[in-house]
């Protein structure tokens, strides 16, 4: 029987994250966005909420809740309603310490994740992304080699949130001739490390101001293997990326569906509500569709990756192919509505249209 209800746990936690939206993110958005910073007090109220502590092991100084990229997707979706780029810059410490968490030795686990067990916000980096109009996380050019007890990376990194203020930073690179992702392995790096260069200036993005990203490049960077002698599993790696990534793209989704509805009934054009006009009153609709579809995609991906069925990637894939364009579609949709508004800062959609065109683009911005 397939059942889409949620448990007890799982509403509790999407509530808490539904409350802190609408106290911390929703509010300081447009400010984030106009000053190019998150604030302090929001990464430090973020942390009280302990989502990125939650799961990591009892024994390292963790909660030790189980790990799920399903729980994970319904808490990213409320925060990414209140602001992906501020949801991004709170939970990225969630690309180091999920991973240490799914792939990482014991030893791994205790050096690096007590840090993030603390009271005081920790920043942890990802680098994914590479300088590739055609971009294939698959195809990584970023490479690693086993040079004596350890390995040596070489490449350069793009948009890597947090970059500048994270102690170690997990680098994702290409260690082996196999295809796609089964080539793929994750390396944690020092940010003092010889041979790594993190850019002084951030890069500027459409969208996502509020979320510092930087260039890392990697010039023999001596570096440790994520889950020693095993490696990593690259598939679940990448798709647990994807699924944080189109969670947030939900959740912006769904945000600008529910501020254009009551401005649609509320707007007046030739007498009457625009929301009356057929045109409007069906691109709501299917606005309000597309949310949906894009949750239940993002919620079965996720489910399968938990699982571990052999066709979660393919979900995933689907996923955000899916998330991605319909995403920016709402989006759109949302500044037809607003018309002339829709174009000027006194109205959050333009900057919601900024963050989607941000979502399409970026791998990686949050991992479940």
């Amino acid at each position: 029987m397939i059942t889409f209800a949620l448990s007890e746990e799982q509403e509790m936690i999407r509530d808490t994250a539904a409350s802190f939206a609408r106290d911390q993110l929703t509010d300081k958005a447009r400010d984030a966005d106009e000053t190019f910073s998150c604030p302090e007090e929001v990464l430090d109220a973020s942390w009280d909420l302990g989502l990125v502590a939650a799961t990591i092991p009892e024994a390292v100084g963790g909660a030790g809740m189980e790990r799920s990229p399903t729980t994970s997707a319904l808490f990213l979706e409320e925060l990414g309603s209140g602001c992906p780029a501020l949801a991004a810059a709170c939970m990225s410490p969630s690309l180091f310490v999920n991973p240490l968490i799914d792939f990482g030795t014991e030893d791994q686990q205790q050096k690096y994740l007590a840090p993030f067990t603390g009271a005081a916000f920790t920043a942890g980096a990802l680098g994914l992304q590479e300088d590739d109009l055609t971009f294939d996380a698959g195809a990584l050019k970023t490479s690693a080699r086993p040079v004596g007890d350890g390995w040596e990376l070489n490449g350069e990194k793009r948009l890597v949130a947090m970059g500048d203020r994270a102690e170690h930073l997990l680098i994702v690179a290409r260690s082996s001739d196999a295809p796609g992702f089964a080539g793929l392995d994750a390396f944690i790096v020092a940010r003092d490390a010889d041979g790594l260069a993190i850019s002084n200036d951030r890069e500027r993005t459409i969208g996502f101001q509020a979320l510092p990203q930087f260039t890392v490049k990697l010039d023999g960077v001596k570096a440790e293997r994520l889950g020693g002698a095993d490696g990593v599993d690259g598939a679940r790696l990448i798709n647990t990326i994807r699924i944080g990534g189109a969670a947030l793209a939900v959740g912006l989704a769904r945000a600008v569906t529910d501020y254009s509805i009551p401005y649609a009934k509320d707007r007046h054009a030739f007498g009457k509500p625009i929301a009356q006009k057929q045109a409007i009153a069906f691109m709501l609709a299917d606005m309000h569709t597309e949310v949906e579809c894009m949750r239940w995609m993002v919620w079965k991906a996720a489910s399968l990756v938990e699982t571990g069925h052999a066709e979660a990637t393919k979900a995933t894939t689907l996923m955000q192919n899916y998330v991605q364009r319909k995403a920016m579609k709402v989006a759109d949709d949302g500044i037809q509505i607003f018309g002339g508004h829709g174009f000027i800062r006194d109205y959050p959609v333009e900057m919601w249209f900024r963050h989607a065109r941000n979502l399409t683009v970026i791998e990686g911005p949050v991992a479940a």
